[in-house]
């Protein structure tokens, strides 16, 4: 049995959709192999601060909690103000609750004994289904107690408050006084009894806030938890015994010593006072074991030769010694011969805190195998399963590049106000690339099948191996910027810091080669990052007009050979009727779609020569670099004009030396005193630049904490 997923509903930032949070089965370990060392058995929620990511666990432990209350702050307040607007029209139809919808995946041939403690929540098509997988769900409210009183409170305070800025807190208050009950329903709706089911027989969870590493007694505190319960539990004969004995024999020693030195002159002296008849006093040793492993046990970390002192270790291993501590603990402490009727939850919050890169990559790539060892070790059979949630770009490099797939993530982002879900996998991150191009003819059709899948899985090996060296950052980005060469990549990270606006936030300039842009496609739309890509109008030129570095200042009877251009005209390669840039949701793709000193420039490189002819930085650099053909195009006279004429020549002269080009612009433009002689952008990024600023404001108006 495991937990298949978790539907929150009106939860804090959880509205009614995008609201579900599938979960691996503890059974992937079984899927491990030499070429797969990954944390397959760990499902990892990603994403920004204050996305949603713990509140999947907070809703986990407040249903857990029996005797816990929701608040006013636990609802989601979009959803409270809707039902206040209804209310405020005299319509109650509709009263606060908060839903949970829990899955539990179930096989038949090792869970069976277990099932009957759960038929209520499963239906008679899933046990006459035949399959050995199946699962139930079992669906949550916390909901009112009393409809009629709480709709004349409601009322009452309405007419009150009717048009006043306290309404709303007030209609908070309200809630916070008004009785709620957690009620039970099985798959169709149907009520059942508290007495019958509840939760906490279902699940459990431990949480590992990893970056507790309070003081330097923090290790000591954790382990000794560790070896009393040991102890404790001890069960090998003469053991405990012979540890007993030891102390026993320690405190008697101590006794007769304190005896001799301190006790009986003690006594003498307060017999001088009082007789011995009416007082005296004892001294003895009390050693335990809980105060020999707290107060006189020491620990030390081992390096080389050398034994360190806890409180002199890093912060960085004082905090993994933190989580396998605690894991220790809570392995421990489980009950031996527990009949595993439970889904056993582990939730590990943040663990990168204090680790370096290397150590977080590792931390998830063998998590799994030390959850196992702990396992054996302790003879337990715990049905658990892991759950990380991380902001870590390390972490979530190191679960899609080693781990060779993107499933069992779970990205939480921010659209219109509420955390929205996204249940990455294999699939989905490829899925309806090829959408919105023409549909082939039907006597091609198989024979493009075979071509299709084949670069489809190619480019989802391009993906996961791109994803190494950069991209996972785009999961934590307030917005991406796609370009296809360096020249742009390091411009645009120039003008980005000159931007008062964006400079605010976390942009990253990813740097993609034009042939492999839209294999980040259907990624970028399920995460919802605002994202500008910046690609070429790859204008196809004739052998002739190559030859001759024709300039293009008609569009006529043109086309691109640019594939990302492709996809978004409809399938189209025509550029006679082009648009000025496509918009695709949060999706922004610019190009040179529009004339710049009278011609279209077909690459960033002529786009910046072109709205730059005149500039002296442009001319300088220039110069410096291709000295001859620059020469030879402004001429005697020195006439910038002429580089306009040339253009296209100009950025072929160009394309082997882009890194000197761009560094040399760059330096001239850091160490220029005059901010008008700083080159300017074309103006097609130049308005790509300004949607992105509009997109990521819509985008943190939603993300202000509820």
């Amino acid at each position: 049995m495991y937990l298949k997923s978790l539907k929150i509903t009106n939860f804090r930032k959880f509205g009614e959709n995008n609201n579900t949070v599938e979960f691996v089965s503890s059974k992937s370990n079984s899927l491990k192999s030499d070429n797969i060392n990954i944390a397959t058995a760990t499902t990892l929620i990603v994403g920004k601060n204050n996305s949603g990511k713990t509140t999947v666990t907070e809703a986990l432990k407040k249903l857990l909690d029996e005797g816990g209350k929701f608040r006013s702050k636990d609802f989601n307040f979009i959803y409270l103000s809707r039902l206040l607007q209804e209310y405020c029209s005299d319509h109650f139809e509709n009263f606060p609750s908060i839903e949970f919808e829990v899955k539990v995946g179930i096989n038949f041939d090792s869970d069976c004994d277990l099932v009957t403690n759960f038929a209520p929540f499963m239906s008679i098509e899933s046990v006459q289904s035949g399959n050995k997988e199946s699962y139930f769900q079992v669906i949550m409210k916390y909901e009112i107690a009393e409809d009629v009183k709480f709709t004349e409170e409601a009322k009452s305070i309405i007419a009150t408050h009717r048009g006043k800025p306290i309404l709303f807190r007030k209609f908070l208050e309200l809630i916070d006084n008004t009785d709620f009950k957690l009620n039970y329903y099985d798959f169709e709706g149907i009520p059942i009894g508290e007495n019958k089911f509840r939760i906490s027989d279902l699940l459990e969870i431990e949480t590992i806030n990893a970056n507790k590493v309070i003081n330097d007694k923090s290790l000591s505190d954790i382990f000794n938890k560790v070896i009393n319960f040991r102890y404790k539990a001890e069960n090998k004969k003469g053991i405990k015994s012979s540890v007993s004995s030891a102390i026993d024999e320690i405190n008697e020693n101590i006794t007769k010593k304190v005896e001799e030195s301190h006790t009986s002159s003690i006594n003498k002296a307060l017999s001088k006072i009082e007789s011995r008849d009416r007082l005296e006093v004892n001294l003895s040793a009390d050693l335990t074991f809980e105060k020999l492993m707290s107060d006189i046990i020491k620990y030390e970390y081992k390096e080389g030769e050398f034994h360190i002192p806890e409180g002199q270790f890093g912060l960085g291993y004082s905090n993994l010694m933190t989580i396998i501590g605690k894991l220790i603990e809570y392995i421990e402490r489980y009950p031996k011969h527990e009949c595993h009727s439970r889904i056993n939850l582990i939730c590990i919050e943040e663990p990168e805190a204090f680790m370096h890169s290397q150590m977080q990559e590792l931390f998830i790539k063998h998590i799994n195998d030390a959850v196992d060892y702990l396992l054996k070790d302790s003879e337990k059979e715990i049905n658990s399963q892991l759950i990380i949630t991380t902001h870590s770009p390390h972490i979530l490099n190191s679960k899609i590049h080693s781990g060779k797939s993107f499933n069992n993530i779970s990205y939480i982002t921010i659209v219109d106000n509420l955390s929205n879900v996204v249940n990455l996998n294999d699939i989905n991150v490829m899925e309806d690339k090829s959408a919105t191009q023409k549909e082939p003819k039907e006597e091609v059709i198989k024979e493009k099948e075979e071509a299709k899948e084949k670069k489809l899985r190619d480019d989802l090996k391009f993906l996961k191996k791109h994803i190494k060296y950069k991209v996972s950052e785009l999961f934590f980005s307030d917005a991406v910027i796609f370009v296809e060469g360096v020249t742009e990549e390091t411009l645009l990270s120039y003008y980005i810091d000159q931007d008062e606006k964006l400079d605010k936030y976390y942009i990253s300039v990813f740097n993609i080669n034009g042939a492999h842009g839209l294999v980040y496609h259907s990624l970028i739309k399920l995460l919802k990052v605002p994202a500008l890509i910046i690609t070429d109008l790859d204008i196809d030129r004739n052998e002739t007009e190559k030859t001759e570095c024709a300039q293009i200042s008609d569009l006529s009877g043109r086309k691109t050979t640019n594939e990302t251009i492709i996809k978004y005209n409809s399938g189209s390669s025509d550029l006679e009727t082009i648009k000025k840039h496509f918009e695709d949701e949060n999706i922004y793709v610019a190009f040179q779609s529009e004339q710049i000193e009278g011609y279209y420039a077909t690459s960033f490189e002529e786009a910046f020569i072109l709205t730059n002819y005149g500039n002296d930085i442009l001319n300088k650099v220039v110069s410096h670099i291709k000295p001859r053909i620059y020469a030879a195009i402004v001429g005697a006279e020195k006439n910038r004009n002429n580089l306009k004429q040339e253009s296209y020549k100009l950025q072929i002269k160009l394309s082997a030396d882009k890194s000197d080009f761009t560094n040399e612009i760059l330096y001239e433009v850091v160490i220029a005193e005059d901010a008008e002689s700083i080159p300017k952008p074309p103006k097609y990024i130049s308005d790509g630049l300004v949607w992105l600023g509009q997109s990521i404001e819509k985008q943190m108006k939603g993300s202000v904490k509820q």
